[in-house]
C-alpha cells in the first residue's frame, strides 16, 4: 500500500480506498454545511470550525472533536442524526452526504490532522489594545502636538485659550469637584506671574481635596456603597476604611502600579502594612447576597449566589484595571473578544478562595500576639497548676485523662461520645444533673424574649435577661469541638493540637461546674478561672453567636454577636472564695444555630498562687504584666476593622460552568490564570494546588507587569476621560471589539509610556493634561461651524468641552456657596437617613439640616437599594453597577429638584443670611457678592440692575434660590 504523508489519510466509501486531504476534502465540507453558523461571522453555542483551536477546544457543550474517535465525537453524531432530530447540523437542507461523512469519520480516527498551515489564528487578536505600546522615535513629543497633527488634516484647528477666570474655575472642579475661593479667583487673575497658571495647578494638586475629588471617581468604578444590596440590605460599618484609603492613596500620589497590588493582593504582598491590608476593600466594594449565601437553605440557591459573587470580584478587577468585559464568557466564549469561556473561569479561580467579610486590620499582628497569650497562660500554668474542664466534660479529672470528642448530652445530662446533629425533643430550660462530680448540670436555655428566668444549678439559681436563646441546640457539650465544626483553629492556633484544648458548645447550651469539688482537689479555697474564647463558626457576617460566663447566676463575662473575626477573647476571672457555680453558656444571637459554634480554648480553673515562693510570685506577677500588655495590644487592634476579603478554610475548586449554570460544572479543576489575547505576557499564574493568597499575588503582578499594554492604556484613558468629560477611546471600560477605537491612538500610547516613565506618577500625569493648551482652551461656542460640520462631537478637541457638573459637587457646591460646607475629613460617613434595623432595613431618609450632615458628599453613608432621590434625580449612578461613564442628562425632575427640594431651599436661606452677614444690607453688594461665591465673576451691569430690582420686589431668599439654579451654576463653565 502506498504510505501517505500525515495529512492524508485512507477513506473506503463502498469501494476503493481514497486519499483524502484535509484541504481538498475536509475544509471543503466545513465550508459548505458548517461555517454559515460556525465560522468567523457566527459562533453557536460559542463553536467554530474556520480555525484549529477552537475547532479542537469545543464550544459551550464541550468538546465536538475527540480525535482518534469518531464514534463518540459529538460532531459525527450531529451529522448522522435523523432529519426531525432537534441535533441534527446542519438544521436545515439535505445534510451532509454518506461520503462526506466517511470522510469525517476517517479524518477523526486518524487523530483529526490539521495543519499548521491551514490552523489560521484568531484575527480578533489583531486589535490594536492587545498589542504593545507603540513606540517611534519620529512622533511628536507633546499633548499638543498629537492633537494639532490632527486637527490640521481636518483643516481644523484649536480655540483660543480660556479667560483665567474660566480656567480657575475649570480647574477647581476638575481637581477638587467645588467652586474656586472668590479670594483665590481674584489672586490668579492679578497674578503677573506668567507660571500662574502651573502653580495654581500645583497647589490644587497638593490640596487634601484633589485626594476627595478624585476618589469618587474610582469609586465609581469599584461600585462602592456602605451597605450589601440586594433583599436585606444590611449594612457595612467598617466598609468607609477603603474608601478613606482611596482618598488617601491619591493625596499621596501612591504609585498607580502599587495601588492595584495593594487593592489587588495588599494582605499578601504587605500583611504588616495596615493601608495594604485596607485596600482589599476593593475586592469587596460590590453588592453581596446576604441572603443567597447566609440565609438560604437550598444548596442550589447557595451556590449560584456565590457564582455570582465570584463573577463581581474577576469583572471587576479585570474590567478596572485593563477595561476588558471578561464576564461576557461567563456562559460561552465571549462573542467579541478573544476571551474564552475557560479563561474566565481561570480568572474566577484567582478570587475562589476568598470571601467578603469584616476582618481585622493587622490581622497578622493580631494572630501573633493571640498565640503570645497562649504561650504565656500555659507558662502560668506552670506555676499554679488547675484543672482543664475541657477535659472533665471529656470524663477526665482535669488532668489530661478525658477521652477526646466525649462530651455531655445538654438535654439530659448523660455521658456521650457519637457525634450529634440537630437535637430533638428538647425540653428547654430544664436543669439536668450531671453524675460527674466536677460537673453540676447542663440546661438548653430559651430566653423567651429575655424575661425566661433560666435555671444553671441544681440550687435553683436562675439567669435571666438573655436574648436570642431559642432552645434550639446542635450536638452535645464535647471535650474538644463539636460535631461539624467550621474549624479548630483560630488566630493561628489549633486548639485541638499541641497540648492545647478547647470545650466545644454549640448554640444554645450551658454547663455549670461545682467548684466545691475543683476546691477539695486543688487543696486551695482561692481559685481563678482563665480561657481563650472564640467562635469558631465560619466567616462571614452572618455568622455569630453570643456567649457567657456567670458566677453563682451573676455575669461575669459577656460577648455578644462573636464572630470569627473578633479572634481570641482572653479571660482571667478571681472566683470568690465562697462561690459556688462556674456556668458556661453559648446563645444563638438572635441568627439561628447555623454555624454557631463556640469554644473556650484551653479552659483552666486553678489556685491564686498565694501560697508560691516569692520569686515564683514574682515571676508570676511578672507574667500576668506581660499578659495583659499583649491583652492590650489586641484591644487596640481589635478596634480596627474593615469590610473585605478573607481565605476560606479550604480552596475549592473551580471547573467551567455549562452555561454559566453553577449546577452544570464540566471539565477538570482549572488552575487560576489570566488571558492569552496579550501575547507578550505568560497567562499561567499559578498551579491548581496554589493557596488562595497566591494567586491575588501573581494576578496583581500580572495586571501591573511593565509589558501590559492594557493597564497603562486605560487609566491615562480615564484621566483624560475624567479632565475632557469624554475618553480618548469614549468606551473607558471596554478597550475590546465592542468599544470604540481610539481617537488618537498614537497620544493614547504617548501618555501610556509616559506614565511609565513617570514611575506611575498620576499627579505627573495630572500635569503634562492639566497644562496642555488642548485643556485650557474656551469651550464657549464660538462660529466655527466648519469645526461643528467636519466633528460634531469633539473627538479632535478643537475646543474644550462644557461639562455639567455631577451630583456630588452641586451638592458640595451648594454647601461651599452658603457657607456651610463641613471639612471634616475621613471617619465613618455621615447618615442622612433615619435606620430602622428589621429583617429587610429601611433607610428613610432626612434633610440635611445640621452640621454633621454638611459634609461632602464622599463621605456620605451609601445605601444601595434605598438611594437618596434627590441625588439621583442629579444622574448620581446606581452603585449596584460599575459606572466608568456618568450619565448626563437634562430633565425637568432635575429643574424641580434644585428649585423645590427641602435641602435646597433650606441652603438657600442660608446662602441669603450670608450675604446679609458679608455684603450687609445693601442689596447691590449682596449681588456682587452672590455672583462672586457662585459664579466666580462679577454681574453684567445689566445684571446687577436686575437683580438688585427683583431682591426689592421678591426678597433676598428668592434671588439666592433663583442663583443656585442658574445654568451656569450646574455647568463646569
Amino acid at each position: 500500500m502506498k504510505i501517505f504523508s500525515s495529512l492524508i489519510i485512507l477513506v473506503s466509501v463502498s469501494g476503493p480506498l481514497l486519499a483524502v486531504d484535509f484541504a481538498a476534502d475536509v475544509q471543503p465540507i466545513f465550508a459548505k454545511h458548517c461555517l454559515k453558523c460556525h465560522g468567523p461571522k457566527k459562533q453557536k453555542n460559542s463553536f467554530r470550525l474556520d480555525w484549529r483551536a477552537a475547532a479542537m477546544k469545543g464550544g459551550s457543550n464541550g468538546a465536538a472533536i475527540l480525535p482518534g474517535n469518531s464514534k463518540d465525537s459529538p460532531l459525527i453524531k450531529n451529522v448522522t442524526a435523523a432529519a426531525e432530530d432537534d441535533q441534527r447540523m446542519p438544521p436545515k437542507g439535505d445534510g451532509l452526504s454518506s461520503k462526506e461523512v466517511a470522510v469525517l469519520r476517517q479524518w477523526i480516527d486518524a487523530g483529526a490532522p490539521w495543519p499548521d498551515a491551514l490552523a489560521g489564528k484568531d484575527p480578533r487578536l489583531k486589535h490594536w489594545a492587545f498589542q504593545p505600546i507603540f513606540v517611534k522615535g519620529s512622533e511628536p513629543q507633546s499633548i499638543d502636538a498629537f492633537i494639532a497633527k490632527k486637527l490640521t488634516s481636518a483643516k481644523l484647528t484649536m480655540f483660543p485659550e480660556a479667560s483665567r477666570r474660566s480656567l480657575i474655575r475649570r480647574l477647581s472642579f476638575t481637581l477638587h469637584g467645588l467652586p474656586p475661593s472668590p479670594a483665590s479667583v481674584d489672586a490668579f487673575i492679578k497674578d503677573p506671574d506668567p507660571r500662574a497658571y502651573d502653580k495654581l495647578v500645583e497647589r490644587m494638586l497638593n490640596s487634601p481635596h484633589y485626594g476627595e475629588r478624585f476618589a469618587m471617581h474610582w469609586l465609581d468604578l469599584a461600585h462602592y456603597a456602605d451597605t450589601h444590596g440586594f433583599e436585606r440590605d444590611r449594612r457595612r460599618d467598617n466598609a468607609w476604611r477603603y474608601r478613606d484609603y482611596v482618598i488617601q492613596a491619591f493625596n499621596e500620589d501612591k504609585a498607580y502600579d502599587r495601588f492595584l497590588q495593594e487593592q489587588i493582593a495588599g494582605d499578601v504582598l504587605w500583611p504588616k502594612n495596615e493601608q495594604a491590608v485596607v485596600a482589599t476593600g476593593f475586592l469587596a466594594a460590590g453588592p453581596w447576597d446576604f441572603v443567597g449565601q447566609s440565609e438560604a437553605k437550598s444548596g442550589i440557591i447557595k451556590r449560584a449566589s456565590r457564582s455570582l459573587d465570584l463573577d463581581d470580584m474577576a469583572t471587576q478587577v479585570m474590567t478596572a484595571t485593563m477595561a476588558t468585559t471578561v464576564n461576557c464568557a461567563r456562559c460561552h466564549d465571549h462573542k467579541i473578544d478573544p476571551i474564552s469561556q475557560e479563561e474566565y473561569y481561570q480568572l474566577r479561580a484567582v478570587f475562589a478562595g476568598v470571601k467578603r467579610a469584616d476582618r481585622p486590620i493587622s490581622e497578622s499582628a493580631m494572630k501573633g500576639y493571640a498565640a503570645a497569650q497562649v504561650t504565656v497562660a500555659k507558662q502560668i500554668s506552670q506555676f499554679r497548676p488547675g484543672l482543664n474542664l475541657a477535659d472533665i466534660v471529656g470524663g477526665g479529672k482535669g488532668k489530661g485523662g478525658g477521652k477526646f470528642k466525649q462530651g455531655i448530652d445538654p438535654r439530659s445530662g448523660k455521658v456521650e461520645a457519637r457525634p450529634m446533629g440537630y437535637l430533638s425533643k428538647v425540653e428547654a430550660n430544664r436543669f439536668a444533673a450531671s453524675s460527674n462530680p466536677f460537673v453540676d448540670g447542663v440546661v438548653i436555655p430559651r430566653s423567651d424574649k429575655g424575661k425566661a428566668q433560666i435555671p444553671i444549678s441544681s440550687t435553683e439559681i436562675t439567669v435571666t435577661g438573655i436574648p436570642g436563646a431559642n432552645a434550639k441546640a446542635w450536638d452535645i457539650i464535647r471535650n474538644g469541638p463539636v460535631n461539624s465544626t467550621h474549624s479548630s483553629t483560630l488566630a493561628g492556633i489549633d486548639f485541638s493540637k499541641n497540648g492545647n484544648s478547647m470545650l466545644g458548645l454549640h448554640a444554645n447550651a450551658a454547663i455549670t461546674f461545682d467548684l466545691k469539688a475543683f476546691r477539695e482537689a486543688l487543696k486551695e479555697e482561692r481559685l481563678q478561672f482563665s480561657a481563650q474564647l472564640g467562635y469558631f463558626g465560619v466567616r462571614d457576617n452572618g455568622s455569630f453567636a453570643d456567649a457567657w460566663v456567670f458566677v453563682d447566676g451573676k455575669k461575669a463575662v459577656e460577648f455578644r454577636k462573636l464572630m470569627r473575626a473578633d479572634g481570641l477573647k482572653m479571660i482571667d476571672l478571681v472566683l470568690p472564695e465562697k462561690a459556688r457555680f462556674l456556668t458556661l453558656m453559648a446563645t444563638a444571637g438572635g441568627n439561628g444555630i447555623g454555624m454557631d459554634q463556640i469554644a473556650f480554648g484551653n479552659p483552666i480553673v486553678y489556685p491564686d498562687g498565694s501560697l508560691l515562693s516569692a520569686v515564683a510570685r514574682q515571676r508570676l506577677t511578672e507574667l500576668k504584666a506581660e499578659k495583659k500588655a499583649l491583652a492590650a495590644k489586641i484591644a487596640k487592634l481589635d478596634t480596627g476593622r474593615v469590610y473585605s476579603v478573607v481565605a476560606e478554610a479550604r480552596m475549592p475548586a473551580v471547573r467551567v460552568l455549562r452555561r454559566g449554570d453553577a449546577e452544570t460544572p464540566v471539565g477538570d479543576p482549572l488552575a487560576p490564570g489570566a488571558l492569552s489575547a496579550l501575547a507578550m505576557l505568560d497567562p499561567a499564574l499559578e498551579d491548581q494546588g496554589s493557596v488562595e493568597g497566591k494567586r491575588r499575588a501573581a494576578l496583581a503582578r500580572w495586571i501591573t507587569n511593565p509589558a501590559n499594554p492594557l493597564t497603562p492604556r486605560v487609566i491615562v484613558n480615564r484621566l483624560w476621560h475624567w479632565h475632557f468629560g469624554q475618553g480618548l477611546v469614549d468606551t473607558p471600560s471596554d478597550f475590546g471589539h465592542g468599544g470604540s477605537k481610539p481617537s488618537h491612538p498614537e497620544l493614547l500610547d504617548w501618555l501610556a509610556r509616559e506614565l511609565l516613565r513617570q514611575g506611575w506618577s498620576l499627579k505627573a500625569m495630572h500635569r503634562i493634561i492639566l497644562t496642555s493648551a488642548a485643556f485650557k482652551q474656551d469651550s464657549r461656542y464660538l462660529d466655527n461651524a466648519e469645526g461643528e460640520k467636519i466633528d460634531s462631537g469633539n473627538r479632535l478637541l478643537w475646543r474644550q468641552n462644557p461639562r455639567r457638573i455631577e451630583a456630588e459637587a452641586l451638592r458640595d457646591s451648594v454647601l461651599f456657596v452658603s457657607g456651610k460646607l463641613n471639612h471634616q475629613r475621613g471617619g465613618p460617613g455621615f447618615e442622612d437617613f433615619k435606620y430602622q434595623g428589621t429583617y429587610a432595613p429601611i433607610y428613610t431618609y432626612i434633610t440635611a439640616d445640621k452640621p454633621a450632615l454638611w459634609r461632602r458628599s464622599i463621605y456620605r453613608y451609601i445605601v444601595r437599594t434605598t438611594p437618596n432621590r434627590f441625588m439621583t434625580t442629579l444622574d448620581c449612578p446606581d452603585p449596584a453597577n460599575m459606572t466608568p461613564k456618568r450619565l448626563t442628562t437634562t430633565t425637568p425632575l432635575q429643574s424641580l429638584a434644585l428649585y423645590n427640594n427641602d435641602f435646597m431651599l433650606r441652603q438657600a436661606q442660608c446662602f441669603a443670611t450670608r450675604l446679609e452677614a458679608e455684603a450687609g444690607s445693601d442689596n447691590d453688594a449682596q449681588v456682587r457678592r452672590a455672583f462672586t461665591l457662585a459664579l466666580s465673576r462679577d454681574p453684567s451691569t445689566e445684571e446687577r440692575a436686575l437683580a438688585t430690582k427683583f431682591i426689592r420686589d421678591e426678597g433676598l431668599f428668592a434671588f439666592c434660590r433663583s442663583v443656585l439654579n442658574l445654568n451656569e451654576f450646574v455647568y463646569v463653565d
